[in-house]
Order: C-alpha cells, then sequence, then structure tokens
C-alpha cells in the first residue's frame, strides 16, 4: 500500500518515491515540452529530488532539458502536524521567456525571492514585463491542469483535502479563483481589500514614491501584490494558510471585481 503522508513516502526505496511524487506532474506540461510519461524511467533524467529518509518534506525539480538553469516545474511538500499534504511552495516557469533574477542580488546572494533580500533593479525589470512578486519568468499557465493532477496525487493517498502556503497576496487570489478557501487569513484578505477602496489606507499610500506604489495598483491584483510585496502593509505578507478540498471549489473572493 502507498503511504499517506510525505514522511511514509520517503521511507521508500528511491524508485518507489520517485514513481509516486510523479503523478503530480500534470501530462499537459510532459507534452508541451516533448518529456517522456511521467511513469516512465526516462523521465527519472529531467528530475532532481531532495527527499531524505526520516523527513518529513520532499523537494522535485523537473527540467525540460538537461543543464537548463530554472525547472519548468519546482514544488515543495511537507506534512502538517495532522499528517495532511501541505503545499510549501509550487512554481511553473515557462523557460522560453526573458529571465529576471529577483532571485539573487547581483553578486549571487540569494534574496529567497525577494523576503530575505531585494534586488530592485531585476524587480522593476520584472513588473514592466508583466511578470508578479517572486517569478523570474512568465508562468506556462497550466496552473488548471496542474491542481487536477495535484489532487490526484493527494486522493491516491488517501486524502480529500490538501494546504497551500501564498507566499504573496496575487497567489492567495489565484488560490481562490482555483476554488481554496482559508484556515487562516482570510481578515487579512478582507483588510487588504478595504484598505485599496477609494479614501483607503492601503490606497493613500500608493503615491508614486517607488515604481511599486503606483496610485493604479490599487485596481489590479499583480500591481496591489508588487506594492505589498514593497512594505506598503507596514508588515510582511505572512500568516495565511488556505486548503481545497478534492474536486470542490469553495467559491471564496475576497477582491471581486478586481482585475489581474
Amino acid at each position: 500500500m502507498t503511504p499517506s503522508t510525505i514522511g511514509g513516502i520517503n521511507k521508500l526505496p528511491e524508485d518507489e518515491k520517485r514513481a509516486i511524487y510523479a503523478r503530480y506532474i500534470p501530462k499537459s506540461l510532459l507534452e508541451r515540452f516533448r518529456l517522456p510519461d511521467a511513469d516512465s524511467q526516462r523521465i527519472q533524467s529531467f528530475l532532481q529530488f531532495r527527499f531524505a529518509p526520516g523527513s518529513s518534506d520532499v523537494e522535485m525539480s523537473l527540467f525540460h532539458e538537461k543543464n537548463f538553469p530554472d525547472p519548468i516545474l519546482y514544488a515543495h511538500l511537507t506534512d502538517t502536524m495532522n499528517g495532511q499534504i501541505h503545499v510549501l511552495l509550487y512554481i511553473l516557469n515557462d523557460p522560453d521567456s526573458p529571465r529576471f533574477n529577483v532571485d539573487k542580488l547581483p553578486d549571487g546572494t540569494p534574496t529567497r525571492f525577494g523576503t530575505l533580500h531585494r534586488n530592485l533593479a531585476a524587480e522593476q525589470g520584472a513588473l514592466e514585463a508583466g511578470l508578479a512578486p517572486g517569478q523570474v519568468r512568465h508562468g506556462v499557465r497550466m496552473l488548471g491542469d496542474a491542481i487536477n493532477a495535484f489532487e490526484g496525487f493527494v486522493e491516491s493517498l488517501g486524502h480529500d483535502m490538501y494546504f497551500v502556503e501564498p507566499l504573496y497576496y496575487h497567489n492567495a487570489v489565484i488560490f481562490e479563483r482555483y476554488g481554496f478557501t482559508y484556515q487562516v487569513g482570510k481578515r487579512l484578505m478582507d483588510k487588504i481589500q478595504a484598505g485599496f477602496q477609494p479614501g483607503g489606507d492601503l490606497s493613500a499610500r500608493l503615491d508614486g514614491s517607488s515604481p511599486f506604489r503606483q496610485p493604479d495598483a490599487a485596481n489590479s491584483i499583480r500591481r496591489r501584490s508588487w506594492a505589498i510585496h514593497d512594505g506598503i502593509l507596514g508588515e510582511p505578507f505572512t500568516n495565511v494558510t488556505m486548503y481545497k478540498r478534492v474536486g470542490k471549489h469553495a467559491g471564496i473572493s475576497t477582491p471581486p471585481g478586481c482585475e489581474w
């Protein structure tokens, strides 16, 4: 029987672990980049894992070609205290799009996607190119397929729900639109929505003092996220945890009518 937790899977032999974790790779992603099927041995040369026996988390990177600097899919999963699946980070990259080095300073120091340090020049370039905070490249626009594949993986482990940790404001809004709701953080999201309304405290701080705080950011999810990343809240965007029941849509929308 397949274990029900990341910690349990990590106790298995390496080939079994790899086969189980490959289940949540969306087939459409493999087809787009002409990669072998997820259950093929040939896919393994494009996959990198960190899943030490005894650990309760796994990092997976799927590359479209060997030696490319960025994966087309990166996922970091762990177990909750109750043995549920918790997604700490999930990234889909378009390798054919330009790269913006928001993840490192000019001297190579990691920024942790701007949460520890900020490469302001790279961030401004990313903003102007239509990217959101934390993105080094454009996405591949396959999140719906990725969620469907991931829910199949979750079900195969015997679960009917799973959790995600949105790193930025726009991530939380995107997850809302794909059916997630809040375990923690709904009050913060409602407060942000109110703050960006005319006369709100956050709208008043969109004073043009930086490229990330332009007045039109109030009406854009992506630009709101940049303003929040720039510190407009007066504190980091943290302590937001969301969850989704497999096959169900929660119908939550904290910024109704706000465009991307």
